[in-house]
This record gives structure tokens, sequence and C-alpha cells, in this order.
């Protein structure tokens, strides 16, 4: 009985040798199936610039999720043997700059304004705004609805829907670095910003503090990077000069502050651009202070100074290739007398090689509120 139990358990070789090769064979097959497919997936081909792409999936663990798609977007990352291209710039191009003296769109103050609309305002330009490249204001009155009249002799409060007719005229930058920008208090010159931000308006020279009020501001145009820095030196009430905590006005008597601003903008732009308020009503002529004024801030940076605050036309100066706009006199302003009434508007040539020209552009207040060229 034993052995017939041996002799029916063996297992003929040919069974044994055949069971051998079939699984060689699949686990063969089933090995070189994966090593194929692993090559597949890291290989980099060799004719195509020498890059690959590879997909990679973003999850909720990364650390910053930067994907137009949230957490989880699939993301496509290009690698290359060779350094990227750098990012052309756009070409400087010509730019044509414009700037103004005072503009009051106080109702209250031009009543002309309200009879004719606020585009009355800017209709003796013949566009001229809307076809240069940057147009900067001296804006000489809170834009707010907040009234909280400060106690001094001229008070005024300009009208935030008079905005939208400047923009739509070619206006960009209003300055608030003057002597009637604080005319509402410091609410009424916060609110101010705010409006002239929401009409698309720049508004420069005040702010929250010291800082922001100082801060230049930045435009980019034609390929050039512009900062614009607004500097109020005539302070009705002094109380109105930004300070740490204290919103107000820039600069103020603190002269040294202007530099640093123009400093800082000179280091981040290509042009830098300042509109100040300065001097003494009534003159016809700058002081001598304001000249050293001017070519230490030209020293420090600037490219070209728009000037205002006497209510007169002043000449223009050049020093070191750069223009120097002592006073451009009123512009939207009552027709209070010839003198006050004869003005021009600052123009601005830059070539795209840097070289910069200027000249005054005649213009006359020719009744309230209602400046034309001449």
């Amino acid at each position: 009985m034993s052995h017939r139990h041996a002799t029916s358990s063996k297992i003929p070789l040919w069974a044994v040798i055949a069971i051998l090769v079939v699984g060689a064979a699949t686990v063969a097959w089933f090995l070189g199936g994966r090593g194929g497919s692993d090559a597949g997936a890291g290989a980099v081909p060799e004719a195509g610039g020498g890059s690959s792409t590879v997909s990679t999936s973003g999850g909720t663990d990364d650390p910053v999720d930067d994907s137009p798609d949230g957490p989880g977007a699939a993301t496509t990352t290009t690698t290359s043997t060779t350094p990227p291209p750098t990012p052309t710039p756009e070409p400087k191009q010509k730019l044509v700059i414009h700037a103004t003296g005072d503009v009051s769109l106080d109702p209250s103050y031009i009543p002309a304004l309200s009879a004719n609309g606020y585009a009355w305002a800017w209709s003796g330009l013949d566009g001229l705004f809307e076809r240069d490249d940057l147009t900067i204001v001296n804006h000489e009155c809170p834009s707010t609805e907040i009234v909280a009249p400060v106690s001094k002799t001229f008070v005024f409060r300009c009208d935030p829907e008079a905005l939208d007719e400047a923009l739509q005229a070619g206006v960009e930058v209003a300055n608030l670095a003057n002597n009637h920008g604080y005319d509402q208090g410091a609410e009424g010159l916060l609110d101010s910003i705010r409006n002239l931000r929401r009409a698309g308006l720049v508004p420069v020279g005040a702010g929250q503090d010291a800082a922001h009020a100082d801060a230049p501001r930045y435009v980019e145009v034609k390929g050039w990077r512009i900062a614009i820095v607004g500097v109020g030196e005539v302070l009705d009430p002094v109380t109105q000069v930004a300070a740490k905590g204290h919103p107000g006005t820039a600069v103020g008597h603190e002269f040294s502050r202007a530099l640093a601003a123009i400093a800082e903008a000179e280091a981040r732009a290509d042009l830098v651009l300042v509109t100040i308020h300065w001097g003494v009503e009534l003159d016809t002529q700058p002081r001598d202070y304001q000249v050293e004024e001017a070519r230490s801030m030209i020293d420090a940076g600037a490219d070209a100074i728009f000037g205002h605050h006497s209510h007169r036309l002043q000449p223009m100066d050049t020093y070191k290739g750069r223009p120097i706009f002592y006073g451009l006199g009123n512009f939207v302003w009552p027709r209070l007398s010839v003198e006050g009434a004869t003005t021009a508007v600052a123009r601005v040539m830059v070539r795209p090689d840097g070289t910069i020209t200027g000249r005054l552009m005649p213009a006359e207040i020719v009744s309230d509120g209602h400046p034309i060229l001449r």
C-alpha cells in the first residue's frame, strides 16, 4: 500500500519543468510591464530643446496656494536646462505731461459751476488734457460731503460729484498738499482722498499720517514708471501737517521730509515730478529760498517741479536740464482781476532718451471757473 501511495504522489519531471517555465515567463512579463511604465514617466526626450513638462497636483497641505482654482488644482511646471528669457520691458515712448495751478471745484465759491455744470471748468481747453499722457492739478479744496470747517478766513469744500468731469477732461493726479486741503478737518481730508480714488484720480500730498502723506505715488505710462511727490509748505492752520498718528498734508516746514520723499521716488521710478504749494501770495517772482529749494529738489532726483500758491503767474526756469515752474497761478478760479486771470499750463515733454523740455502755454480765466488757452 505504501508503495502504491509513493508511486501515485510522484509528479512527472516534464510537468515540473513546464510549471517552472510558465511561472518564470509570468514574472518576467509582469516585471517588464512595470519597468516600461516607470521608464516612460521619467524619460527626458533627447530632441525638444532639453525640456520636459511635469504635471503635479497641489494639495491642501501646501503652505501657500496661489493657484487660481484653489487647493487641489492641477498645475504645470516647466523645467529647462537653459535659463528662461528675460521679459522684455515695454520700450519708453515720448511723454507729454501737463500741470496747472489752483483748481477749485467749490460751487459756493464759483457759482458758475452750479449754473453751467462741472464740465464748464474744462470746456475751454479743446481737449488738451485728454490728448496728453498725464495731467496734474493743485486741488485747492477737500472734495467731501463732510461739513466740519476749521476756523479761518476762507474755507472751501468741493463737490465730490465734480471729480467725474475732471477725470473725463483728462485730469489724473490731484495734489492736496496746500492750505485748503484741510479746510474740513482731518476727517474731511481723509474723505477727500477716498473720493478722489473712487473717482479714478490719484491723490498726492496727504494721508493718515506723515509716512502716508509724504509718500510718492506711482503711475505707469508708456513704458515709464513715474513718481509724483506732493509738498505743502503753506499752512493754515499750522496743525494741518501730517504727523505720526495724525492725518494731514505733506511736509510742512520740514523741508528735509520733501528731500527724503524725492530721494525715495528717484530710487524707485524713471521720472520724478514734484507739485509744491509754496511762496507768498501775489508775488510775481520766486523768493530766493524757493530757488534754493528747487535746486535742492532737483539735486535729490526731481525731474520737473510744478509750483503754485501765489495766485500770480511766475516764470519758468531750468536747472541741470530740468524745468522749474515757480508759480502756475490760478486755473479753475474766479476771475477777480486781470493779473489773477492771467495764467498758463505747464507743458513738459520727455523723450525716450530721457531728455526733458518744458514751456508755459498761455491761458486766461475769461469768466469765473472757465480758463481757456491763448
